[in-house]
C-alpha cells in the first residue's frame, strides 16, 4: 500500500465509521470495515511517521489509568441561568435589551449529558477536559479519542476550545443496561448517569465499548472572526461535528415559544435525552457587552421543560440535621418514576410548609420534578383521606443527639455542637471536591469515623493515625494509607480553599477568594467594617463571616497552623497609564482580545464589557462596531492597538 493509497483508504474508513457510529446508517459490512482497518493498521505500524492523525485505528482504548489528572480550561465553562415560563423568559430578554434593543436569538435543544471541553491546537485534538467546577476539570483525553463523533483532526489550525455534551442515545442506553444486568451489575439510573460514568472510566477500553456521542453547543477561547453565534456554529459543524436537530435563529418571544413547544412535541422522537432548550443572543459583540454574573453568562439561558407531575403517597417524614444545626423535614414517598429516574424523596423546606399544605403521613400528593431541581410537593389531596392519615408534629428533640431543639418558628435548630450530624456534615463539606478535595473521605467513611468516635471535628482529621483505622471494617492497608495521604496532601492548600471549606453561611468560593486576596491571614480577625467595604460583600455576608470567626477563632487558628496554607499576595502594580482605569476592548486585534485583557488586568486595569461615561479608554481593532460608536457619542477616549502599545 502506497502512502497515497493509505490516505485514500483512511478517508474511506472515516466515512464508514461516521455512517455507523454517528448517523446509525451503515454503508459497509463489519467484515469490509475490519479488513480495510487491518490493512491500514499494518501500514501505520510499518510507517508510523506517515500515520494519519484522524485514523480510526487511533480510537482503540489505551492502557488502564490509576486515576485522572486535573486540567485547567483555557476559559471558564459557565453554568446556565434557568427560566421556566414565558414571564421569566421575557424578563431575561428585557434585561438583555438594556444593552441592545435589536436582538435575535439562537435556539437549540438542550441535551442532558456530561459537559466536555475539547482543546484543538494546530488542528489536532490536544486535550479533552470534563467541566469540573468550570475552571478545572479532569483530563479524559484517552477516553475521548475512542468517541467517533469527535474528530481527532480539524482543518482550523488556531487554538480553539469546542464545548459540548457527551450523551448516550436511548437505544444504546437500553442495550448497556441489558448487558449490565446479564453481568450482575447495577443498571444505570438514566442515560445522563451512563454517559458521565462511561466518560470517566479508568479503562479506556470500556469507554470504547459504549457508543458515546458528542453534541456541540459552543466554543470557549478562540480567534474566529464570525460576528454571529449562528455563523460560528455553522463553521464548527463544517469542521466535522454533528449538527443537532431543530436549531433556529428566532426574532422574538413568539418565535422562541413556537420552537420551544415544537421541541417538547418532538422530544420522544429525538434519540438523546433532552431537558430543555438553550437560548443565546446571536450577536457576539452583544454577548461580550452583556458579560457574566458570578455564575452565569447574561447572554444565554436554559428554557427548561415543564415540570413533570406525578401522584404518589407520603410514607414518612425524615428529619435531616445540617452542618449549621438546622433541622429540615424531608418527605419519604412511594417510589415513583419521573422523567427517567425513580423519586423516593421530596423537599419540604420547613415545618411551616407542612402546616401550609396541611400535610399528613399516608396522604396522596402531587410531586413535580423539573430538570435537576429536587422534587417537591405541590398539592395534597385532602378529599382522598381514608382515616389512616397521621398528623405530623414539630420535633422537640434532635433526631441524632436527642438534645432539646431551639424552635425559632421557621427554623428549628440543634444547638449541640457535638451533635454527630453537625460534626458529620461539616466534615463531609470540608472534604468535598470543591473544598479540600480529600479523595476517599466520602459520606459513609465520615459517618463511620464519627460513629466510632475516631474524630470529633475537622481538626481530628489531621491527628488520625494508621492504628486508629486498622480495626475498622473494610479498612485494609492500602485504603488506610491512601486516606491518610489524601488528608496530608491538603497541607499547603490555598488559603481561600480552607476558608471556603469551613462552610460559613453565605460565604462561597468567590467570596472566600476575594476576602483572602484582600486580607490574607488577617481575615481570621477581620472586622465588619473592613469586610463590608469590599465590592460584592454585603451586610449579611460580612455579619456571617465575622460571627463565624468570633465563635470558631480557636479552631480556625489551629487549622491554619496545621495546614500552613499558601497565601496569595495581592500584587501592587507599578504606576502605568492603565492602572485603575476602566477599559473596553472591541474589534479584531493582532492577538486575541483574551490575551490583551489579561495583560491589561495585570497592569491594574478593569476590563469591562460595556461602554459608559465611566469608561476611560475604548481600545479598538478592525471591524469595531457599536462599542466604538458609543464611545464617540459619549466622548470616551479611543485608542488603536498600536496607540495602546506605545503608551506601554
Amino acid at each position: 500500500m502506497t502512502k497515497e493509497d493509505y490516505n485514500k483508504n483512511i478517508q474511506t474508513l472515516i466515512k464508514w465509521a461516521n455512517a455507523y457510529y454517528v448517523e446509525d446508517n451503515p454503508i459497509a459490512t463489519d467484515e469490509e470495515y475490519d479488513k480495510l482497518a487491518r490493512a491500514c493498521l499494518a501500514f501505520e505500524q510499518t510507517y508510523p511517521q506517515d500515520s494519519h492523525p484522524n485514523s480510526p485505528n487511533k480510537r482503540v482504548g489505551g492502557k488502564v489509568l490509576d486515576g485522572f489528572t486535573k486540567a485547567n480550561h483555557l476559559s471558564k465553562m459557565w453554568s446556565q441561568e434557568d427560566v421556566f415560563n414565558t414571564k421569566e423568559l421575557e424578563d431575561w430578554i428585557n434585561r438583555a435589551k438594556k444593552v441592545n434593543e435589536k436582538l435575535e436569538f439562537y435556539c437549540e435543544p438542550k441535551f442532558d449529558g456530561a459537559s466536555l471541553n475539547l482543546i484543538y491546537e494546530n488542528g489536532i485534538l490536544k486535550q479533552a477536559i470534563t467541566r469540573g467546577d468550570g475552571t478545572t476539570g479532569e483530563d479524559v483525553t484517552n477516553n475521548v479519542k475512542t468517541i467517533y463523533s469527535i474528530p481527532l483532526e480539524i482543518k482550523e489550525k488556531t487554538l480553539l476550545e469546542i464545548r459540548g455534551e457527551i450523551v448516550i442515545k436511548k437505544s444504546d442506553f437500553e442495550k448497556i443496561n441489558e448487558q449490565r444486568l446479564k453481568d450482575e451489575e447495577a443498571p444505570f439510573a438514566n442515560p445522563r448517569n451512563a454517559a458521565a460514568g462511561s466518560l470517566r472510566q479508568l479503562n479506556p477500553n470500556i469507554t470504547a465499548k459504549r457508543k458515546l456521542f458528542f453534541n456541540v453547543w459552543g466554543v470557549g477561547q478562540n480567534s474566529l472572526n464570525q460576528k454571529k453565534h449562528s455563523q460560528m456554529m455553522d463553521y464548527i459543524y463544517s469542521l466535522g461535528f454533528s449538527k443537532p436537530p431543530l436549531q433556529k435563529v428566532c426574532k422574538n418571544v413568539q418565535e422562541i415559544e413556537e420552537l420551544y413547544h415544537k421541541i417538547i412535541e418532538s422530544r420522544n422522537d429525538i434519540e438523546m435525552m433532552l431537558d430543555g432548550m438553550v437560548i443565546k443572543i446571536d450577536d457576539l459583540e452583544t454577548q461580550e457587552e452583556l458579560g457574566h454574573t458570578v455564575k452565569f453568562p447574561r447572554y444565554s439561558c436554559a428554557y427548561k421543560f415543564p415540570a413533570v407531575e406525578k401522584t404518589t403517597k407520603i410514607k414518612d417524614i425524615l428529619l435531616q440535621v445540617g452542618r449549621t444545626g438546622v433541622v429540615t423535614p424531608v418527605a419519604a414517598v412511594e417510589p415513583t418514576l419521573i422523567d427517567g429516574s425513580t423519586v423516593e424523596r421530596a423537599s419540604l423546606h420547613n415545618f411551616d410548609e407542612i402546616a401550609r399544605l396541611d400535610l399528613r403521613i399516608n396522604d396522596e400528593v402531587i410531586i413535580i420534578k423539573s430538570g435537576d431541581i429536587i422534587p417537591k410537593i405541590t398539592k395534597v389531596f385532602h378529599d382522598r383521606r381514608d382515616g389512616t392519615q397521621e398528623e405530623i408534629k414539630r420535633p422537640t428533640n434532635c433526631p441524632k443527639c436527642n438534645s432539646e431543639l431551639l424552635d425559632e418558628g421557621t427554623l428549628i435548630k440543634c444547638q449541640n455542637l457535638d451533635c454527630p450530624s453537625i460534626v458529620t456534615n461539616s466534615i463531609i463539606y470540608f472534604a468535598s471536591k470543591n473544598c479540600m478535595n480529600i479523595d476517599g473521605l466520602g459520606i459513609k467513611i465520615v459517618e463511620l469515623l464519627v460513629e466510632k468516635r475516631k474524630i470529633y471535628d475537622i481538626l481530628d482529621l489531621y491527628s488520625l493515625k494508621y492504628e486508629d483505622l486498622q480495626d475498622l471494617e473494610g479498612f485494609k492497608e492500602k485504603k488506610i494509607n491512601n486516606l491518610l495521604n489524601a488528608i496530608s496532601n491538603t497541607k499547603g492548600s490555598e488559603l481561600h480553599r480552607v476558608i471556603n471549606a469551613l462552610g460559613i453561611e453565605h460565604i462561597g468560593e468567590v467570596a472566600s477568594k476575594q476576602i483572602c486576596l484582600e486580607f490574607g491571614l488577617d481575615a481570621i480577625d477581620i472586622d465588619y467594617d473592613s469586610l463590608v467595604a469590599l465590592d460584592g460583600i454585603g451586610e449579611q455576608m460580612a455579619n456571617s463571616f465575622v460571627e463565624f470567626m468570633r465563635v470558631n477563632n480557636e479552631l480556625v487558628t489551629k487549622l491554619i497552623e496545621i495546614i500552613q496554607p499558601k497565601v496569595e499576595e495581592k500584587i501592587e502594580v507599578n504606576d502605568n497609564p492603565f492602572k485603575g482605569k476602566t477599559v473596553v476592548l472591541t474589534g479584531t486585534m493582532s492577538v486575541s482580545r483574551g490575551i490583551i485583557k489579561k495583560n491589561l488586568e495585570s497592569l491594574g486595569a478593569k476590563v469591562s464589557s460595556s461602554v459608559s461615561k465611566k469608561t476611560d479608554y475604548v481600545i479598538y481593532g478592525e471591524d469595531a462596531g457599536s462599542k466604538y460608536d458609543k464611545a464617540v457619542d459619549l466622548g470616551v477616549k479611543t485608542l488603536t492597538q498600536e496607540q495602546m502599545n506605545s503608551m506601554l
